[in-house]
């Protein structure tokens, strides 16, 4: 039952670890990236506007 990792949940999950944007584990310019790099910023946008507990 194993399942490729979800690179928008691991940019997410990043975010709600302090873990910095450009910590970004993924190749520049792949999907892969995009994906982590926009989970991450949702989370990061909800907690700067206070909105974390919905993340």
């Amino acid at each position: 039952m194993s399942k490729d990792p979800d690179p928008f949940e691991q940019g997410r999950r990043a975010a709600r670890e302090n873990i910095p944007a450009d910590g970004n584990p993924y190749s520049d310019g792949s999907q892969e990236h995009a994906l982590w790099a926009a989970g991450h910023e949702q989370v990061a946008n909800a907690v700067e506007a206070g909105e974390a507990e919905d993340i």
